[in-house]
């Protein structure tokens, strides 16, 4: 049985190990792989293909509602009417929201990310015993692993004949 399970790159990670080790898990049977930061930076626009789950123009859209509703009421009062003013206020307002969520996106979330010094996550993987998955499950919840999961393989052979 395999014990998959994620770490923030922490000493905690050796711990766990450290206390595998004691509860007899052999070295050849722990395997850790650290994973690499991001070096390039996110891109802001969705393609067609692949979207990251951030919205720009929500508030865009939100605001532009907001403003029409407005322009249009002040526009009864004005030369143009309310049809072209609730227009031109949508528009505004619709700028007005992209703008701040582009600032926001930028500058404010880059910065927090850098304050933070976002990391990557360490992978441990534990080839234990199927009577040792649970302790091992145990010890590295105990060591304050992210997440872990057991899998379970089962070793075949095929023997593959070829008639003539």
């Amino acid at each position: 049985m395999q014990v998959f399970s994620t770490f923030e790159y922490s000493s905690y990670i050796e711990l766990a190990v450290s206390e595998l080790e004691k509860k007899g898990i052999k070295k050849e049977d722990i395997f850790i792989v650290s994973l690499n930061n991001r070096t390039e930076n996110r891109r802001i626009f969705d393609s067609l293909h692949r979207a990251d789950g951030v919205s720009l123009i929500d508030l865009g859209m939100a605001l532009a509602t907001a403003f029409s509703v407005i322009g249009a009421s002040i526009g009864f009062k004005l030369s143009w009417g309310p049809i072209y003013w609730g227009i031109i206020s949508a528009f505004i307002g619709f700028i007005l929201g992209l703008g701040i969520k582009l600032f926001m996106f930028k500058v404010i979330r880059k910065n927090q990310r850098l304050l933070r010094g976002k990391h990557s996550e360490v992978k441990l993987i534990v080839d234990c015993h199927t009577l040792d998955a649970e302790v091992v499950e145990q010890t590295l919840w105990k060591n304050l692993a992210l997440g872990v999961s057991k899998v379970l393989y089962i070793l075949t052979t095929f023997k593959i004949s070829v008639s003539g």
